[in-house]
C-alpha cells in the first residue's frame, strides 16, 4: 500500500501568510468594488468632457480590477483563500458615493476619488503594516498605491482650476 505524500502549495509560514491576508484582503475589496462603481460612472457620465473621463473612467476600472488580480493571487500564493464574491464586496467595502443614474462629470469625477481616497486608506495601512509581516506583499501594496495615487491625480486634473 503506497501513502499519499501532501505537499504544501507555499514555504511561507502560516502567521506570515494570515499577516498578509489581513492586510491585503482589504484591498482587493475595495479594488472590486472600484471596478463595478468605476463602470456605473463610465456608463453614467455627462458633459462638455464626456469622451475624456468615460475613456479615463474605463482605464482606472481596467486597473483597479489588474490591481486586485495582482493582490488576491499573492494572498492566494500564500496558500489562502479570498473571497471576492459581489455579496462579499457589497458587505464588507465601504459605501460609494457613485450616484445611480446619469450625473455630471464633475460630480462623478469627485465621487470616484472619494472611492479612491478610502481604498488608499486601506493601501496604506498594507504598506505600512507588511513591513513588518512579509517585504514581497508589501511590494504589491506598495506597486497598487503608485497606480492608484496615479489615476487619482488624472481624475483630479479634470476638475482642477
Amino acid at each position: 500500500m503506497s501513502k499519499a505524500q501532501t505537499v504544501s502549495t507555499t514555504a511561507i509560514d502560516p502567521t506570515v501568510a494570515a499577516g498578509a491576508a489581513q492586510f491585503l484582503s482589504p484591498v482587493v475589496l475595495g479594488l472590486q468594488a472600484l471596478t463595478i462603481n468605476g463602470k456605473q460612472a463610465h456608463w453614467h457620465v455627462r458633459g462638455a468632457n464626456f469622451v475624456g473621463v468615460h475613456e479615463l473612467l474605463d482605464t482606472i476600472v481596467a486597473h483597479a480590477g489588474d490591481f486586485a488580480d495582482t493582490a488576491a493571487e499573492r494572498i492566494v500564493a500564500l496558500g489562502l483563500p479570498i473571497d471576492a464574491r459581489v455579496s462579499a464586496v457589497a458587505e464588507k467595502s465601504g459605501a460609494t458615493t457613485v450616484p445611480a443614474g446619469f450625473t455630471q462629470s464633475d460630480e462623478l469625477i469627485r465621487a470616484v476619488i472619494a472611492d479612491i481616497d478610502a481604498i488608499l486608506t486601506d493601501v496604506k495601512a498594507a504598506v505600512e503594516g507588511l513591513d513588518e509581516v512579509d517585504l514581497t506583499s508589501q511590494d504589491v501594496a506598495i506597486e497598487i498605491q503608485r497606480g492608484l495615487e496615479k489615476d487619482r491625480w488624472f481624475l483630479v486634473s479634470h476638475i482642477a482650476a
